[in-house]
């Protein structure tokens, strides 16, 4: 039993690992080409097709559907990871799994999200020309969430541009640092692990 479900954990890692060269592909348009690309729309596009028409999490030009799609595949690997580890599976472990599948969507956006504040310092330290559609793409997504970011730590008061976003990039940060390390006391606490 152990061997089948390390099978099926590596073959859920390797999977994911096409989704990524899959989705980076989708980024350079229709100019990478060739048998090799068909061969891994054939194998992943029907996945991911899945998980779009399933949830719609398109935001403005950013389709998030791929996220769900590794979630999908992170929870079933660690199952099958803590399956083959533990023989059995316990309240406990299916708590620790479901909590850190939880935790690696959710670091996901936070790292996301850092980056792409980050991207938005840069820009306007070096004054970028900010009217592309990359930075269109990057103040859709940047703009509602430090508006939300400065009205919880700001609150009402006013501040500029500048301290709002770096406070905001800080934040985020700190929350995707801490987070990290309490859902892994958490994860091993439910699974009953030694903490």
């Amino acid at each position: 039993m152990k061997i089948i479900f390390n099978f099926i954990a590596t073959a859920a890692g390797i999977y994911s690992f096409l989704l990524i060269i899959r989705i980076i592909l989708t980024w350079f348009g229709g100019t990478v080409t060739g048998r090799p690309v068909d061969i891994l729309c054939r194998i992943t596009d029907p996945y991911l097709n899945w998980w779009r028409a399933a949830l719609n999490l398109r935001i403005g030009a950013l389709d998030l559907s791929p996220v769900a799609a590794f979630a999908g595949l992170s929870l079933v690997q660690n199952l099958c990871i803590n399956l083959a580890y533990y023989g059995r599976l316990t309240i406990g472990v299916i708590l620790s799994v479901a909590v850190r599948g939880v935790w690696s969507v959710a670091s996901f956006f936070l790292g996301l999200c850092i980056i792409i504040l980050i991207l938005r310092i840069i820009a306007y330290l070096t004054n970028r020309d900010v009217y592309g559609s990359f930075w269109k793409v990057i103040d859709s997504v940047s703009q509602p969430l430090l508006y939300k970011t400065n009205r919880i730590i700001f609150g009402s008061r006013i501040t500029g541009y500048l301290k709002g976003i770096i406070v905001s990039t800080l934040a985020l940060g700190v929350i995707y640092i801490g987070g990290g390390y309490v859902i892994r006391f958490v994860a091993k606490f439910l699974a009953g692990l030694p903490l």
